[in-house]
């Protein structure tokens, strides 16, 4: 089987292979010497990726591109695809060719796989423990491999919310103090977007009931963040009750969405308070990578 996995829209192929190349040049440098000193120029190999545990398979596509990359080339059969469930001792694919080549693309591809895989799995549990609240993720990712992240995020069933500062308006804590207060940020935001005639969406955070009450008084923008409305409690439970007050304040008029203590554990609590979206940042911040190797079979 080929991985049917599709580049998401925001990355280009071109830009995945640039990244790719950065990194295959950083791990080999100016050469693998160990498979130099003790692999034939021609000898030949296969080598099964095999899942150690039970998780979402992401990344498989860029594992692709690794050993495509190199010289000579390497190619995969997969058995499985991006976005799959796996267990463990499943074999995900089987990489044939040269054996320095396998060898050089080894860690490039394993540890994008397991970042990737990790975060997908993650966000798989987040979006079951949610439902039916849609789970999206933050910019809280790696610089260089944001994409990345938040390809892995869709790939579990979670859902983007923005690529960077450039593609929605945001208006967060710091920048409610930096213009003055909640209305003073919200009208210039209103008045920017009409000014550049774009068509980009406005979302505002609120921490305090005054907070809500002023952007709910301003009005002009699209979605609330409600953040940590939600409290851990020393029992292990947590306590929704502010979000659900704020959620039922809002009445439907805005988007809402809940960021701030948002785990496995809270995320029923949340979701039964009827807000729109949970936004996570331990999805990608906090990665715990999927456990997958690279297992040489034999020689060919």
């Amino acid at each position: 089987m080929s991985n049917s996995g599709k580049l998401p829209p925001y990355l280009a192929a071109a830009d995945l292979d640039a990244f790719l190349l950065r990194g295959l040049a950083t791990d080999i440098g100016t050469g693998d010497v160990t498979s130099l000193a003790t692999v034939g120029t021609h000898s030949e190999i296969q080598a099964q990726f095999v899942a150690r545990e039970t998780g979402i398979a992401a990344g498989l596509f860029v594992a692709q591109r690794v050993f495509a990359l190199l010289n000579p080339p390497a190619e995969i059969s997969w058995n499985t695809r991006d976005g799959a469930a796996v267990s463990p001792d499943d074999t995900l694919g089987t990489v044939t060719g040269r054996a320095r080549t396998i060898l050089q693309g080894e860690r490039l591809s394993l540890n994008l796989m397991q970042r990737m895989s990790g975060i997908a799995t993650a966000t798989h549990a987040l979006v079951q423990a949610a439902h039916p609240v849609r789970v999206r993720d933050t910019r809280k990712t790696a610089p260089g491999m944001n994409l990345l992240d938040k390809w892995a995020v869709v790939l579990g069933g979670g859902e983007n919310h923005r690529l960077g500062l450039y593609d929605r308006m945001l208006i967060k804590d710091n920048h409610i103090a930096a213009a003055g207060g909640v209305a003073a940020a919200i009208c210039r935001s209103v008045a920017y977007r009409k000014r550049q005639a774009q068509g980009i969406r406005i979302e505002v955070e609120v921490r305090t009931d005054a907070e809500l009450e002023e952007a709910l008084t301003t009005g002009g923008f699209d979605e609330l963040l409600l953040d940590n409305m939600v409290t851990a409690l020393a029992d292990g439970t947590v306590d929704a009750s502010r979000l659900a007050s704020a959620v039922a304040r809002i009445g439907g008029r805005y988007t809402t969405e809940a960021s701030g203590n948002v785990s496995l554990c809270s995320a029923k609590a949340i979701a039964a308070t009827g807000v729109d979206y949970v936004s996570c940042g331990a999805l990608t911040h906090s990665v715990r990578a999927l456990d997958i190797a690279l297992c040489a079979q034999k020689q060919l």
